[in-house]
């Protein structure tokens, strides 16, 4: 399969580079910096802070889908993801490339944003410690980055793409077991999953027809 994956220097686009290329995809990465990638991977040099039409189109077109884990790594980026993945999407269309699959966060589900302005105030996939004590101190620190996310949904929910969005909870750099759970259209019991297995099943998804349009639950 032909895959473009855009952060693939991130905390999860490493893994899907890796699980990736180990499991016989030709990916092309777009990165800022092409120095940071293995040797012998196919790279574009694009910033999604200040995206370029014409290289993104490049990157994408021919692809038999996209990856995204592109997200701020650190909170003053934390307006990155909306804007970049609205990038991506025009590159798509533009190009006629349908599948995309990105990651976003589980107390995402619980916010509002112009495309949905009425959300659940509780997931009903939450526990109860996510619902009435660590997940409103965690929105409340990361408010903004999950503004940001919830807006990126938005672009995906009217983009007419084929689209999943993964939201897990708090990420780990335990190692891949390929064991966890997933929950279509609400949030995976659990408190934590581990990047690695958040990039497994985003390839995943690649094969389930079930997870288009959905926003995915998912945690070990």
């Amino acid at each position: 399969m032909r895959l473009t994956l855009f952060a693939a220097t991130g905390g999860i686009g490493r893994h899907i580079l890796e699980q990736a290329t180990a499991a016989g995809h030709e990916v092309t990465a777009v990165v800022r910096d092409p120095s940071k990638l293995p040797p012998g991977v196919r790279a574009v040099r694009a910033d999604l802070s200040a995206p370029d039409a014409h290289a993104l189109a490049g990157a994408v077109d021919g692809a038999d889908a996209v990856l995204s884990g592109l997200g701020p790594r650190r909170r003053a980026d934390s307006d990155v993801t909306a804007p970049g993945t609205r990038a991506v999407i025009a590159a798509m269309q533009a190009t006629g490339v349908r599948r995309i699959v990105v990651v976003s966060a589980a107390p995402v589900a619980t916010v509002a944003s112009p495309g949905n302005p009425h959300p659940p105030r509780h997931d009903p996939g939450d526990s109860f410690f996510v619902k009435y004590l660590g997940g409103p101190l965690i929105k409340a620190i990361l408010r903004e980055h999950y503004a940001d996310l919830a807006l990126m949904e938005d672009a995906l929910r009217a983009s007419g793409l084929a689209w999943t969005s993964f939201r897990p909870p708090r990420l780990t750099d335990k190692p891949l077991t390929g064991r966890y759970q997933l929950a279509l259209g609400r949030n995976a019991p659990g408190a934590f999953a581990s990047r690695a297995n958040v990039a497994h099943a985003m390839l995943d998804a690649l094969n389930r027809p079930e997870t288009i349009g959905q926003a995915v639950g998912i945690a070990d």
